[in-house]
């Protein structure tokens, strides 16, 4: 089986992600024990707000999952993955979506294409952030807003231990049960563990050259929804 490590080469992570493909969203919904799908991308589809005319990037879109609730409410939405095995499954799911293959440190986009780029739980993944963020900065229009769904770090310490616990054990554990790649869920449950906190995502946010960085906390900052603005 293949996994990534936290070097996070682009390579083993793009394999990784194309050997979860087929399985990727049910082992999501698992393991959150549904949170995801009733409570954490709702809130981050509010974040958005996307509308008729609004051209939104969803980055690192994976199977389409998040692409075709942006769809459905009107606005034109750009699906965009490095993993062709994320977009194969996507493709056959939503073949109404607009998807294409490309890297989030090389975005195949001109300047200010968008007016709204979104990435759920994939900003962990690459191996270099601050260019991803500013190649996000740089496909947004003027006054265009960043929208980003991670994992965080609960903001209650015990109840962090716990968490930090859980995606370590349980995580792996229930990925053999219901996932075609189990191995790589240890590499997530390691990215996790290994991510930036709220305060320092938003400082990295703002020192790619976005403003106004802020976030909300999900279930006790279990995730978070970073946004800021493109400068105008």
């Amino acid at each position: 089986m293949t996994r990534a490590d936290l070097s996070k080469d682009p390579q083993a992570v793009a394999a990784m992600f194309d050997n979860v493909a087929e399985g990727y969203d049910r082992t999501n919904v698992v393991a959150t024990m549904g949170l995801e799908k009733l409570y954490w991308r709702p809130a981050t589809l509010t974040e958005i707000a996307p509308r008729k005319g609004m051209k939104i990037l969803d980055l690192a879109a994976g199977t389409g999952a998040s692409s075709i609730r942006l769809r459905e409410a009107g606005a034109e939405v750009v699906s965009c993955d490095f993993s062709v095995g994320m977009l194969t499954v996507g493709k056959r799911r939503y073949p109404e979506l607009d998807l294409i293959a490309g890297d989030a440190l090389r975005l195949p986009f001109a300047d200010g294409t968008f007016d709204v780029v979104t990435i759920s739980w994939a900003l962990r993944n690459v191996n270099d952030v601050p260019v991803a963020l500013a190649e996000m900065l740089r496909v947004t229009r003027p006054g265009g807003r960043l929208v980003v769904l991670e994992q965080s770090h609960p903001t209650w310490k015990p109840f962090r231990v716990v968490y930090l616990e859980y995606m370590m054990r349980a995580v792996p554990a229930v990925a053999k049960v219901v996932s075609t790649n189990p191995e790589a869920y240890e590499y997530l449950a390691e990215s996790t563990r290994a991510w930036l906190p709220q305060q320092p995502l938003a400082e990295a946010i703002e020192a790619a050259g976005w403003t106004r960085a802020q976030w909300r906390n999900l279930s006790g900052g279990l995730v978070a929804i970073h946004r800021a603005v493109k400068p105008a």
